[in-house]
């Protein structure tokens, strides 16, 4: 279960006057999106309500925000459960809600649920049921009070995980007393683009067009460089409140572009903190009128890709000696290079190119503090003798599940024979 961390205080942006209470996400957003404050103008979208419509006191949509922010803790036990899947594409979150009598502290207490699969593309119309199991909570930063988000993977009525269901095998993998005993840290980068929402085309560029190139944009500040900072802000804490173990955030290379770091996490953990992360992203977009893109290389060109970098270390890399545990580990990595990139997301041939802080992904290399190579270890480590590895090549779409599960394997659990290793020693490509 994760921890849950309670915020020291409510935060808000832009609330009306009249409103004493709130739910943590409850606000008037977002600086780089809305217009300019102190205007009463009604915002034309296709959807029902726009929380960032700013509209007199007594409005129909400040009373809806009234009933979006009740606090019904004082007059029921009860709690609104959010459950969370992933759906067909192995990408989109999907989620829906039931109550539960009463507040829980584990995903054990919580009864199984199902769904439509083949609405999401994951069974047959004459055979549609899927399974949700509980795997992981979190306190609801949009509802605020007792409720919570689950995290579920999704299995057959007769108990086998479906195909997308990639948690299942990452449990087993995490499980194995070999896996267990060597602790295994990840520390993940999530990379992400921020969308126009009616023209598919990064924030803050113009329309049909581009912005000035690459340079001033990395972590840069202002209102030419930075574009989305408020939504970062908003995720940073509302993963925070969650209990996300979110260690920080960053604008990115490209202009739109943004990053959030989860770890370090434990095993299972950090695919279940990941996948939490990204829905609330879903839902904080969904409420800024802006589109998430998770598309590894969203503009062609001479324009950074977003990958989703993973940090991993296990006890023996991280006790004395461990500089030398971590080359076997690369020597093994290097011999599964292609069974790793057909699992670290779709497209990612359009960024693993060489260039724009890439490796090929046709050619295995590591080194230390290039970030142009597959894996990159860092001076720390290399100086101290121990530490950790970054896996750059995953993309910015991966499942988490599946690259910290098979980072695992691959170092912890497969062999490689005598002579391939002796082979592979020669060939990997050690880049200074």
């Amino acid at each position: 279960m994760a921890q849950i961390l309670a915020p020291s205080a409510q935060w808000q942006m832009r609330m009306t006057k009249n409103l004493t209470e709130a739910t943590p996400m409850a606000s008037k957003m977002w600086g780089s999106v809305v217009m300019k404050p102190n205007k009463r103008v009604a915002v034309k979208s296709t959807a029902k309500f726009r929380v960032f419509a700013l509209q007199s006191g007594n409005s129909t949509v400040n009373r809806i925000e009234q009933l979006l922010n009740l606090d019904v803790t004082p007059y029921t036990n009860k709690i609104i459960a959010e459950y969370i899947w992933i759906g067909g594409s192995g990408i989109d979150t999907r989620s829906k809600s039931r109550t539960i009598s009463k507040p829980v502290q584990h995903p054990s207490e919580l009864p199984k649920w199902n769904y439509d699969g083949s609405s999401t593309g994951q069974a047959p119309g004459e055979d549609s049921e899927v399974i949700l199991y509980p795997q992981a909570i979190f306190k609801d930063p949009f509802r605020g009070g007792n409720n919570i988000l689950v995290i579920c993977d999704t299995y057959t009525p007769a108990g086998e995980p479906i195909p997308t269901n990639k948690r299942h095998r990452a449990a087993q993998i995490f499980s194995d007393p070999k896996v267990v005993s060597e602790v295994p840290w990840y520390g993940i980068e999530q990379e992400y683009t921020l969308l126009q929402q009616n023209v598919k085309w990064p924030l803050g560029w113009p329309v049909g067009g581009y912005p000035g190139p690459q340079g001033p944009y990395y972590c840069g500040a202002g209102a030419d460089k930075s574009f989305g900072r408020d939504i970062s802000d908003a995720h940073y804490k509302a993963c925070l409140y969650a209990g996300i173990n979110i260690s920080g955030t960053n604008g990115e290379v490209m202009p739109g572009q943004w990053e959030f770091q989860v770890g370090p996490s434990v095993g299972i953990e950090a695919g279940d903190h990941i996948w939490c992360a990204r829905y609330i992203l879903e839902r904080i977009t969904e409420q800024a009128g802006v589109v998430l893109s998770l598309d590894p290389k969203p503009i062609e060109g001479d324009w950074n890709g977003a990958g989703c970098h993973t940090n991993y270390s296990t006890k023996s890399m991280r006790d004395e000696g461990g500089f030398e545990v971590i080359k076997k580990a690369i020597l093994n990595l290097s011999l599964r290079h292609k069974e790793h990139i057909s699992a670290y997301g779709e497209g990612n041939e359009r960024r693993l190119t060489g260039k724009h802080e890439t490796a090929s992904i046709n050619t295995f290399s590591w080194g230390v503090a290039n970030r142009g190579c597959s894996i990159r270890v860092g001076r720390d480590t290399e100086k101290n003798g121990k530490g950790y590895l970054e896996d750059r090549r995953p993309a910015s779409n991966m499942d988490p599940y599946v690259v910290t599960a098979l980072l695992a394997e691959t170092t912890l659990l497969w062999e490689p024979t005598l002579e391939a290793e002796a082979l592979a020693a020669q060939k990997v490509t050690l880049k200074v």
